[in-house]
């Protein structure tokens, strides 16, 4: 049963009404209603996540990524070096180096976590490519 509107009070005798659309299946203005949803996209289950302890220098993964979520990618323990997240889009055979706008991009220093990566295409995976110095890094790549 539909809720009753509300009253418009004196002096005005008019309330401004405001409306959200979408362009719908036919590329018409849609109003989002009860019988027609706001759509939304949904990401997929979260995969499991790459999870270890580096000691020395060397590629970890692969790391399965969902369309459609971020990346994060976590590191600790007493550790000098760098890691790198890489991107893979044939199952590991290259090995992509991440950048935004030009500049190199998920390249790590010392320990934290961070939203390395947002996903917009199935069948990526996720690789670290770790330079240790010295000391042991643990890490987790997740989504």
């Amino acid at each position: 049963m539909p809720s009753p509107a509300p009253s418009i009070s004196v002096p005005a005798g008019f309330a401004p009404a405001y409306a959200v659309g979408y362009s719908g299946a036919d590329g018409q203005l849609a109003l989002v209603s009860g019988a027609e949803p706001l759509p939304v996209a949904t990401a997929g289950a979260a995969p499991a996540p790459l999870v270890g302890q580096a000691t020395v220098s060397g590629i970890v993964g692969p790391f399965a990524a969902t369309a459609g979520r971020v990346v994060l990618v976590t590191l600790e323990g007493e550790w000098d070096g760098a890691v790198r997240l890489l991107r893979s889009i044939d199952g590991g055979v290259t090995l992509i180096p991440l950048r935004v706008a030009g500049s190199a991009w998920g390249e790590f220093f010392a320990s934290g976590c961070e939203q390395a990566w947002s996903e917009t295409e199935d069948g990526v995976s996720f690789y670290l490519d770790i330079t240790l110095v010295s000391g042991s890094v643990g890490y987790r790549v997740s989504q």
